[in-house]
């Protein structure tokens, strides 16, 4: 049972990191330095130049998800790449969903709330600066409103992301096939 518990060790690991090898590069994230720049947002996070793995960040501020800074091997084969990418891919593409998503609802939001304080002949600020809130049943009114209006929106955005999963779930596996045969494939006799 030891032996089966290492050897399922030793397989594991290279389906859940990124793909260690001799040579460390970081893939840069396609579209962040836009993103960076339009939101006006730095992020001081940068992991070690020597690093062979992927390294998770701190969460975004927009749309609160962990980017991921992914690791390239020297020697990364083409398959290997397509990985990579259609996971830099699905992350931008989550990263600006939530983005957009985060933005609407907190947008939304602020209109409910300006609205039911006006119709009560409330201002936003009370006579002491405090901010005026609403009660959980009113702010329960607006969160059903809200995920009523967007159904669709998240019902798409499910299925794309079980897509998307799928996709990645069905490359690595490919990878690490490719990974054993390379590791069982006899290798070619050198002549001295």
């Amino acid at each position: 049972m030891a032996a089966l518990r290492s050897s399922r060790r030793a397989f594991l690991p290279p389906l859940c990191r990124a793909f260690a090898g001799p040579g460390c590069q970081l893939a840069p994230e396609r579209g962040a330095e836009r993103r960076d720049a339009a939101s006006g947002r730095v992020s001081g996070f940068c992991p070690p130049r020597k690093s062979c793995h992927d390294w998770i960040g701190p969460p975004d501020k927009h749309s609160n998800l962990r980017p991921v800074y992914f690791y390239v091997p020297e020697n990364e084969s083409p398959l290997e790449q397509k990985l990579r990418q259609l996971r830099q891919e699905t992350q931008e593409w989550n990263q600006q969903f939530w983005a957009n998503q985060n933005l609407t609802f907190r947008k939304e939001k602020e209109e409910f709330i300006h609205s039911r304080l006006k119709a009560k002949g409330l201002e936003l600020r009370a006579g002491s600066g405090q901010k005026a809130t609403l009660d959980a049943e009113e702010m329960a009114d607006f969160y059903k409103e809200f995920l009523s209006k967007n159904f669709l929106k998240h019902m798409y955005y499910n299925r794309d992301w079980y897509k998307r999963n799928f996709a990645i779930t069905f490359f690595m596996g490919k990878v690490a096939l490719e990974r054993v045969w390379s590791k069982l494939r006899p290798k070619p006799k050198t002549s001295t």
